[in-house]
């Protein structure tokens, strides 16, 4: 696959998508140890619904390969969507599909690369997204990152038998920009 190197962060970089990484997609959204966390349980996905799925992707929407800097392997996806840029707001959401990069800080890399650029290229005010109450590890990293819980939707999520909350969380441009970091290390104007 051949990976474009968009926003370099310490040791990864995000690149525009690729339709060549269908395959991989489908292996992640069919794996349980993934899906149980997105609400895709339920969900059957073909080889050829995925690659109609990335040949057309959604309007106001970007979306990103997380490649490592270190051998250029895809490890997950990254994407801001519902980009409202009238109201300057988005919705967040992250997939690391490779299990042996998961809980180790590459997804808290990801989102910093992503706010990065969402705030300080899209001129976006406040980013968004949706985690469920059972997804420990994600609500860890949101809150490292800088996301704030902003509402919760009670027993609104069916996995695995049960019902959970579904925890609405945001931040915005002045949080992210207080933390007084930059992330994306191939900036031309400081």
């Amino acid at each position: 696959m051949k990976y474009f190197k968009k926003l370099i962060g310490d040791r990864i970089y995000l690149s525009p998508r690729n339709n060549e990484d269908a395959e991989k997609f489908v292996k992640w959204l069919n794996d349980f140890e993934i899906t149980d966390y997105t609400g895709r349980s339920h969900q059957l996905l073909t080889l050829d619904g995925e690659k109609e799925y990335l040949a057309h992707p959604k309007e106001n929407a970007v979306y990103f390969a997380i490649v490592t800097l270190e051998n250029d392997e895809m490890i997950g996806s990254v994407s801001l969507e519902n980009i409202d840029y009238n109201n300057q707001c988005a919705t967040l959401g992250i997939l690391i599909g490779e299990a042996k990069y998961r809980n180790n800080g590459y997804g808290t890399e990801t989102i910093c690369l992503l706010l990065d650029y969402g705030f300080n290229y899209l001129n976006l005010n406040s980013i968004q997204l949706t985690v469920f109450e059972c997804n420990e590890r994600a609500k860890a990293c949101y809150k490292k990152c800088g996301f704030k819980e902003m509402g919760r939707r009670r027993k609104s999520i069916f996995i695995n038998g049960k019902f959970y909350d579904k925890i609405y969380m945001d931040i915005l441009r002045e949080e992210f920009n207080n933390l007084g970091k930059e992330y994306i290390r191939n900036k031309n104007i400081k």
